[in-house]
């Protein structure tokens, strides 16, 4: 068998950062840290900084008062933000860069008096943490479809912005349709899309061109990796979400000789590896190579009271 690895693949920066932050602010508080929600939606990273004394809560009424308290990559509501100012909580905000740009860029269109539309899954924690931090009423739509019957006017001047787990494919349809239905519209430029989606879904979709079949390594609350492994479906090949090496099929491999092997977002890199040495004890002649494609460079600054 041969093992092609997807390039990219795994952590962004907005993950990294999200990481280092909760690190960073153990290593300077001491434990615990209380997390709202997952940190990012990866269970072996969640495991790994509980050990190190990390606590994750739902709510911010699970965190005792005065107790270090930081937000998830994903972003809150401006609800949670000042119910912690109320309680005087020590919060560290380790909401993705690019998703602040996107709460951003919705205060400006609302700002604009604009009807706003997201385009996003529901529940998904960004999404809601993007539509509690708009200020006004928020249209969801996830579908061409569900564009068809907003319950607006034509002449509505609206404005979109766009979960940054989506990519420029995922979302142009949508876009699209928004524009035939909307005379008076606007949105972010395209290359305020979020880079590492993008990138990944290339990657996976060049893939797709030379494997039989395709291992995504990632959760399955992750709304990337899912995507991940969606792509490999569309376009045709046997593609598999699995949490790490354990869960791993054989019989998904039989007659099989070019495995695709790629993670999402918020995937180690150590997953991916523990996922190379279990396809080596089916075959200890396996073949890895890596696919040409983007080196990712980018970084992402460390809140001020953690760069010291």
């Amino acid at each position: 068998m041969r093992v092609i690895l997807a390039q990219p693949r795994g952590f962004c920066a907005g993950v990294v950062r999200a990481i280092d932050i909760v690190e960073r602010a153990l290593e300077k508080n001491g434990q615990p840290v209380f997390v709202r929600h997952e940190i990012v939606h990866n269970q072996h990273v969640v495991e790994s900084l509980k050990k190190k004394g990390a606590r994750f809560v739902e709510e911010l009424d699970e965190v005792p008062d005065g107790a270090v308290t930081v937000f998830s990559a994903h972003g809150v509501p401006q609800s949670v933000v000042l119910e912690a100012k109320s309680r005087q909580l020590p919060v560290i905000d380790a909401t993705c860069p690019l998703v602040s740009k996107v709460h951003s860029q919705a205060k400006h269109y609302v700002a604009q008096g604009r009807a706003l539309i997201l385009i996003g899954h529901p529940g998904h924690p960004e999404v809601e943490g993007t539509m509690g931090q708009a200020g006004a009423p928020v249209h969801l739509v996830s579908s061409r479809q569900q564009v068809d019957i907003l319950d607006l006017s034509p002449d509505t001047p609206v404005a979109y912005v766009t979960q940054t787990t989506l990519s420029m494919d995922d979302t142009s349809a949508i876009i699209e349709a928004l524009k035939r239905r909307f005379r008076d519209i606007q949105g972010p430029h395209t290359s305020d899309i979020c880079y590492a989606t993008q990138n990944r879904q290339t990657a996976v979709r060049e893939l797709c061109k030379v494997a039989e079949v395709i291992l995504v390594v990632g959760s399955k609350n992750s709304s990337n990796s899912n995507r991940l492994r969606e792509i490999g479906v569309e376009e045709g090949i046997p593609s598999y979400l699995i949490d790490d090496a354990d869960a791993l099929d054989p019989a998904w491999l039989a007659e099989k000789t070019n495995i695709g092997l790629t993670a999402g977002a918020s995937a180690p890199e150590a997953l991916v590896l523990g996922v190379i040495d279990a396809l080596r004890r089916i075959d200890a002649d396996l073949e890895v190579s890596k696919m040409d494609g983007l080196e990712e460079h980018v970084e992402f600054r460390l809140p001020v009271e953690l760069r010291t």
